[in-house]
């Protein structure tokens, strides 16, 4: 059974308790660590396949936002945003004793990490995009938001895959029964032999009711990662990150590294061939 790392508890500025696994590395190295971050309704286990291979020489990090897996739900769903996130990783960061360290972050991660660039440049030596970029699809967004929180409770494992399977599988065809399980497992944990959903169903009226007019210019944040070595994943049939996004990340950062999925939409699940063998390639040139 895979390592499922050490498991950290730390305090929000609020009180709220959060979780993070922390992946030692398996041999001394100066390589930096590597902070991971999920996207929008997922968790720390979406890495735990990639911690597994990074940590041969370098330390992991991998986070659960307020209001998902291990990490407290917020009471006041208003602080489901970007704001407070960014606040909550600083001191995730400042437990685990890291100053520097490279990002690995899927959707909202992504843009996470792009704001965590912008913010402190000392912090960040690499930066990981996985099928995000400076402008987020419209039907990408129209499609996430009609369904985030607003599944019911499934009633078994079996009705759990099912939902899972239903919601995620524009973005992932061809994976086997088993394949869904495991991501199921992912999704949901176990109360007394039930599914229980690991994000706070409020997330989902955070998504909806956030003003657009207030979204940040994220090509002004791209353009922070000019500096900074930056690899790009893209779903081939994504509906987040448009192809015409991806080429001008291209056009405006003309070093960046992109790898398009196949097979893939939003988002790729990073154990893809080409997934591994674009990150094992980045990592072996940032520090």
């Amino acid at each position: 059974m895979p390592d499922a790392g050490a498991e950290r508890f730390f305090a929000s500025a609020d009180g709220l308790q959060l979780f993070y696994r922390d992946f030692a590395p398996l041999t001394r190295s100066p390589k930096l660590p590597v902070l991971c971050l999920p996207g929008l309704t997922r968790n720390s286990r979406d890495f735990t396949h990639v911690a597994e291979r990074i940590r041969q020489n370098r330390r992991v990090l991998c986070a659960d936002l307020r209001g998902r897996g291990r990490s407290q739900h917020d009471p006041a769903w208003q602080n489901y945003h970007p704001g407070t996130y960014l606040a909550d990783l600083g001191l995730l960061l400042q437990d685990a004793g890291v100053a520097r360290c490279v990002l690995l972050g899927t959707s909202l991660g992504g843009i996470l990490s792009m704001l965590l660039a912008a913010m402190n440049s000392n912090l960040v030596a690499g930066v990981i995009l996985n099928d995000v970029g400076p402008e987020v699809a419209p039907e990408g967004r129209a499609r996430i938001a009609a369904y985030v929180g607003r599944h019911a409770p499934p009633a078994s494992w079996d009705e759990a895959v099912a939902t899972v399977r239903a919601t995620y599988e524009i973005g992932m065809p061809g994976l086997t029964h088993d394949e869904w399980v495991a991501h199921t497992r992912r999704s949901y944990s176990d109360a007394g032999g039930m599914p229980r959903l690991d994000m706070d169903p409020m997330i989902g009226e955070a998504v909806r009711r956030a003003p657009s007019a207030a979204a940040p210019d994220l090509w002004s944040l791209f353009a922070k990662l000019l500096p900074v070595p930056t690899l790009a994943l893209r779903g081939a049939t994504s509906d987040i990150l448009a192809t015409a996004t991806f080429d001008r990340m291209l056009r405006e950062k003309p070093d960046l590294v992109r790898v398009e999925v196949p097979q893939r939409g939003h988002t790729p699940m990073l154990d893809e061939p080409a997934s591994v063998a674009a990150i094992d390639e980045f990592l072996a040139r940032v520090p």
